[in-house]
């Protein structure tokens, strides 16, 4: 066995985890009851706290202090069978996204004078994957989890009647962790075993505007920024036989630290709100994510052999287009519905086991009722369809796995509560 250093290196590291409910790994669903909305006019509504996590321009519209917090459970099929052109043993993967909770929290607070300040804590990046260990695709990826957490303070600024603005700091906490077996290349030794698991804090910023043109009409255009990552920590490695110990020590990737650099991509949303009469408002959003440069990664070893990796793996800027209304049947109920699309960041023949992703349509409805003046709940659900997503995937030793997600799908369940003081 003659592992090449680059290519065994991004097989570990690289394997992203999972599409997620947008084109790429970043999230609409936070636990808000924009989820209902399929993210139609999420820039624009401006209708509670949650409003910092879609336009941080919107916090200036609300009044008083308000505190929402949400809970949300994914859930998806993401099933890989293999077919006849595979070569390894082992069959299909098994379910790789099961039951995944999040939650978020959301506070604003009106200064006077058309100022107002607030803080969002929510996880909109990542997810993970759990194939089975001995599956067929084993030697491209076991397990993999990369999710963030925002961190966000933020301020915002009510000019008159028509325009408001709002800025956002982001701390951005990130986590990476990844699995997959060796190929030991002898039957008596069985597999291998290499994981990556490393963190690391970034920074950025989230700016946003509000056009009032009229009552009851709002335009929003909301910016989030580029993120950087830096993951650096050792690869372990467990159950190697001799024949690879020995050609991973004279490459010198044993005990060496290695450096994983990503990007989180920046994000631009113009969404639209207009209410018909006091029933009936009509919502829709247009999104560009620039996943161009998170498919271009950055790997440095540091060990008594310092080496150098650039991964291009051939994404390309999504974009999603959404349409949703919004139905006040009584004064204490709100029912809502939206239909969405994304585009795929990977064409059909850069799509991968470790980078399973492709265009979806996202189903979402939910309910608001108001408990009081003071208090009100939402349940929400959506529903994200990816249908089948082929793959054939080799390694340059002629290792191969080659199959289809069939009827690939992702739905989200959302609840959240929200108190105005």
């Amino acid at each position: 066995m003659k592992p090449n250093f680059p290519l065994t290196l991004l097989a570990c590291l690289v394997a992203l985890p999972i599409p997620a409910l947008a084109g790429g790994l970043m999230l609409y669903e936070v636990g808000t009851d924009n989820v209902g909305l399929a993210n139609a006019g999420a820039a624009a509504r401006a209708q509670g706290p949650g409003t910092l996590a879609s336009n941080v321009a919107g916090m200036a519209l609300l009044s008083g202090t308000q505190v929402s917090g949400g809970a949300q459970l994914l859930h998806g099929n993401m099933r890989f069978e293999v077919d006849e052109s595979t070569n390894v043993g082992g069959g299909d993967s098994g379910n790789s996204v099961e039951w995944i909770p999040a939650a978020s929290l959301f506070v604003t607070h009106e200064l006077g004078d058309g100022w107002s300040v607030g803080f969002a804590n929510y996880g909109d990046f990542g997810l993970s994957v759990d194939y089975e260990d001995d599956w067929s695709g084993r030697y491209f990826l076991q397990d993999g989890g990369l999710m963030g957490m925002t961190f966000m303070p933020t301020v915002a600024y009510q000019l008159d009647e028509q325009w408001s603005f709002g800025l956002g700091l982001n701390a951005y906490y990130a986590m990476l962790t990844n699995e997959l077996a060796v190929d030991n290349r002898n039957p008596h030794l069985g597999d291998g075993h290499a994981k990556y698991e490393a963190d690391d804090w970034s920074y950025g910023a989230s700016l946003g505007a509000i056009y009032s043109p009229r009552p009851g009409t709002r335009l929003g255009l909301s910016y989030t920024s580029e993120i950087d990552l830096e993951f650096e920590d050792k690869m372990e490695l467990e159950g190697l036989g001799p024949l690879a110990t020995n050609a991973l020590q004279n490459r010198g990737v044993l005990d060496a630290t290695t450096t994983l650099d990503m990007h989180v991509p920046q994000t631009l949303t113009f969404s639209v709100y207009h209410e018909l009469d006091a029933q009936w408002a009509l919502l829709a959003s247009a999104n560009w994510q620039d996943w161009s440069r998170f498919g271009e990664v950055g790997i440095d070893l540091d060990s008594n052999q310092p080496k150098s990796a650039a991964l291009n793996a051939n994404f390309k800027d999504t974009w999603h287009l959404s349409l949703g209304t919004q139905y006040r049947f009584d004064p204490r109920w709100m029912w809502t519905a939206g239909v969405g699309y994304d585009s795929s960041a990977v064409d059909d023949e850069d799509r991968s086991v470790t980078v399973p992703m492709a265009e979806n349509w996202r189903f979402a409805t939910g309910l608001t009722h108001a408990l009081d003046e003071q208090t009100e709940v939402n349940v929400s659900y959506v529903f994200a369809w990816m249908g089948d997503m082929p793959v054939t995937q080799e390694k340059p030793n002629g290792t191969r796995v080659s199959g289809s997600f069939d009827g690939a799908w992702i739905q989200a369940l959302s609840t959240s509560a929200t108190w105005r003081f």
